[in-house]
């Protein structure tokens, strides 16, 4: 049984409460949070302990840490755990700032433990099968990819003034969907966005709506459009184009049942919100850090995985500021 100490007990925390305490090999030993109310309640319903981070670095029967705190305290976590030895699952990013992600990972590599950054999509059953089929040549060679990732409804304009952006809080899944989708480095990337829905969000610097084009090596293209509202439910759908066909990932609904009659058909819209979606996703990728920390597996997804999103968004963002091509 592997006691695992877990940093952050908001909403993602608990999320992830849910599946490590489900988990056969894992157990939830203790939390970490700077608001007790919080770390306690969450510890009682789990039968765990709130500890501090030093008491939770220092403390032997902890065999990983599962950090899901705030952005801005990520980079030092993960530093910290790796020099205590222990096995790193971190929520994405692992800091808005290239430089700052960079030092981390050196602190990580110096320390040789595995660190796992949490692109909660790679594992969502549909989004994989998708890949797979593209790795096994069931459509040849990618040539043009389409994502589409529009949120519900806006966060709350406080929320954009830590969350890094547009293209670091949100576009960066998508960012690291193509290059996992398609198995290769874009070359260069085009951005173009508006402030359409929230006009608080473009008081604060920031845009709700978004094109994106990236270029690859190979010539293959990826389109990513984004909407910070979509009105009808999470919409997450992916379409890959290649040289024998087509590959398409359509939205999880709430329920499957259609009605058909003489006014039309109606069927049910996508799933709510991200909790919903990828529910799965969140289990399988707990599923692969237990055998990270089983020696079973290595990370599928690392901290390069975590860099490379990353640089893509601030090229992006360049691209938006500049209204150009930017080469990668």
């Amino acid at each position: 049984m592997y006691h695992i100490a877990l940093f952050g007990a908001g909403r993602i925390g608990q999320v992830h409460a849910i599946n490590i305490a489900a988990h056969k090999e894992t157990q939830l030993y203790s939390i970490i949070d700077p608001y007790d109310d919080g770390a306690q309640k969450l510890a009682t319903q789990y039968g765990a302990k709130v500890q501090t981070t030093e008491e939770a670095l220092a403390d032997p029967m902890v065999a990983g840490v599962l950090i899901a705190s705030a952005t801005d305290t990520h980079a030092e976590l993960i530093e910290m755990a790796a020099r205590a030895g222990k096995a790193i699952f971190c929520e994405k990013p692992v800091h808005l700032d290239l430089d700052r992600v960079q030092e981390c990972l050196k602190v990580v590599e110096k320390s040789q433990v595995p660190l796992f950054v949490a692109f909660n999509r790679r594992y969502d059953p549909q989004f994989l099968t998708l890949r797979n089929q593209v790795q096994s040549g069931a459509i040849g060679k990618p040539e043009s990819l389409i994502i589409t990732s529009r949120d519900p409804s806006p966060p709350p304009a406080q929320y954009i003034k830590v969350s890094g952006g547009m293209f670091r809080d949100m576009t960066i899944h998508d960012f690291d969907m193509a290059r996992y989708i398609m198995g290769e480095e874009p070359v260069s990337i085009y951005a173009q966005g508006s402030n359409l829905i929230d006009p608080e969000i473009g008081e604060e610097g920031d845009i709700d709506t978004a094109f994106v084009v990236m270029k690859f090596a190979s010539g293959a293209m990826a389109t990513i459009s984004n909407s910070r509202r979509s009105g009808y439910g999470y919409d997450q759908r992916i379409e890959l184009h290649g040289e024998k066909g087509l590959l398409k990932a359509n939205n999880i609904n709430e329920n499957t049942v259609e009605q058909w009659s003489d006014f039309g058909c109606v069927s049910a819209k996508p799933e709510h919100f991200f909790l919903q979606r990828y529910e799965q996703a969140y289990r399988a990728e707990w599923q692969h850090f237990t055998d990270i920390l089983a020696q079973r597996s290595k990370p599928e997804c690392t901290g390069f995985d975590g860099e490379q999103a990353l640089r893509i968004a601030d090229k992006a963002l360049e691209s938006l500021i500049t209204g150009k091509e930017i080469q990668m």
